[in-house]
């Protein structure tokens, strides 16, 4: 048990550590300190029901229906261009700039909107998470086991995103580390935009 759990959490936390468009939003909220609590919740939440979903061997019913990933491949890509485009009018016109307190811009409407769209919007992380991770809990038991392990790593990583974003706010006191954030999150939305329209 203690072998398929450990499995999990590596293959989980390797899957979700590369840098998307989740992690950036997750990050960004983390350095303003605006809402990090819920927002890492909804982040860890929405993956252990994803994770759930694959062991409980739902993968397969999305494999055979490539007609909904296609449905969430454009709407997710369409979001991601939009969104890309507004952190890089965010750079064009200056850059954002924290306080000593991080700051209080925006609601948490707004915010928990945003955040459940970047993630289900996303058809890689029906991929990843549903049929890769659901794939490969089979072949361990308990396959629960795995997916503990899977669904422990995903909120180990967004609490540690979130809440570590905190230690590098002493450098976004600069309007200009705010640009340079804002042009690299914009670049890395129209990136994964660009490969959910041409990669399938």
């Amino acid at each position: 048990m203690f072998e398929a759990a450990g499995a999990g959490f590596a293959l989980g936390f390797s899957l979700i550590m590369a840098i998307g468009a989740q992690n950036a939003f997750v990050l960004r909220q983390g350095l303003r300190g605006q809402y990090v609590l819920p927002l890492v919740l909804t982040c860890a939440i929405s993956d252990a029901i994803l994770i759930t979903a694959g062991v409980a061997g739902f993968g397969g019913l999305i494999s055979a229906n490539p007609w909904a990933l296609n449905l969430v491949r454009w709407g997710g890509a369409a979001f991601l261009f939009v969104y890309g485009a507004m952190n890089f009018r965010a750079a064009f016109q200056g850059g954002d700039k924290l306080d000593d307190k991080g700051g209080t811009a925006g609601s948490l409407k707004a915010a928990l909107v945003t955040c459940l769209t970047l993630t289900w919007a996303n058809p890689h992380v029906y991929l990843d998470t549903v049929v890769l991770l659901g794939g490969i809990s089979a072949q361990y038991d308990p396959s629960w086991a795995f997916g503990i392990g899977a669904v422990l790593s995903s909120f180990v990583f967004f609490f540690s995103l979130g809440f570590g974003a905190r230690l590098l706010r002493p450098i976004f006191t600069s309007s200009q580390a705010w640009r340079v954030l804002d042009v690299v999150v914009g670049t890395t939305m129209w990136v994964i935009a660009a490969s959910l329209v041409f990669s399938f």
